[in-house]
């Protein structure tokens, strides 16, 4: 089945159906936008066309109403975007905090989420490594006792307590 990417459907070409895909995004994600309530993994793919899945667990959005909310909005603001994103596999989860959000904080994180994605998979070099960003993810190497009260580090040097 063609999908058309000028329509703006939500048809079956355009949702991640099968644990196989969800596992192949979770697996290798390269390319990932977060804010505090969300988290989009996502890794492209072969297709003329960007596909979402969403994880709205019941252990971070407890009411059935607030995770179908999510899901809607979710789909809705993918739906509206989904001819100007990169051909991209999405997977959206919901962390804690997220049933509290109303729906036009929820379509305004949203929308950037998917401006964030989509500039980040078309320029994979700007895309930060680590937890902290830079290099190394902003941890200091570990650091070991020495005799005489002195901490020598893995780098070589020695400081004082």
């Amino acid at each position: 089945m063609q999908c058309s990417r000028s329509d703006f459907a939500f048809a079956k070409p355009l949702r991640l159906l099968n644990a196989a895909h969800y596992r192949a995004v979770f697996d290798s994600a390269p390319v990932r936008a977060a804010q505090p309530q969300f988290l989009i993994l996502a890794r492209p793919n072969e297709l003329p066309h960007p596909r979402l899945g969403l994880v709205i667990a019941k252990k971070h959005v407890r009411n059935a109403t607030d995770r179908n909310r999510i899901k809607r909005i979710a789909r809705e603001t993918f739906r509206l975007r989904q001819n100007e994103l990169f051909p991209l596999d999405a997977v959206v989860l919901a962390r804690a905090g997220a049933g509290e959000l109303d729906n036009a904080a929820l379509a305004k994180i949203f929308n950037k989420l998917w401006r964030k994605l989509d500039q980040r998979a078309r320029n994979p070099q700007t895309q930060q490594s680590g937890p902290r960003g830079g290099k190394g993810g902003g941890k200091r190497p570990p650091r070991r006792k020495t005799a005489g009260n002195k901490v020598k580090t893995d780098s070589g040097g020695e400081n004082n307590p």
